[in-house]
């Protein structure tokens, strides 16, 4: 249904090192780069998350919002949240199943440098 969605940023560098990072081991990559922003998506493919840089944005949305990205396998959650938790990101669900979601719901939560919460999702 989407095909694509952006974030507010205060530091796109802090960003782009966030996000390069994270989005790796789920196979996604940097599409462009601008001044003030950057796209990423699958390789040699459309941007699918915008970030631009806004230094007097609003806060992220509150309790309630996230953004599921789906990962290949459950090595590849476990990568991302490695990755976010190294680049300035804050664990807010460490890998491991939800049986909750479903019996093969395995996912990882982190908030960016920016509060928004990310969570990487294998059902495999």
């Amino acid at each position: 249904m989407l095909h694509h969605i952006s974030f507010a940023v205060a530091d796109l560098k802090r960003a782009a090192a966030f996000y390069d990072a994270a989005l790796a081991p789920l196979g996604y990559t940097r599409v462009w780069t601008a001044e003030t922003a950057i796209g990423y998506g699958p390789p040699g493919g459309g941007d699918k998350l915008a970030l631009k840089l806004r230094p007097d944005r609003a806060p992220p949305p509150a309790s309630g919002f996230h953004l599921a990205l789906a990962a290949p396998d459950r090595a590849a959650v476990d990568a991302f949240h490695r990755a976010a938790l190294a680049h300035g990101g804050l664990d807010k669900g460490p890998p491991g199943l939800r049986p909750h979601f479903g019996p093969m719901y395995y996912a990882a939560f982190a908030l960016d440098p920016d509060g928004y919460w990310l969570e990487a999702v294998s059902r495999g």
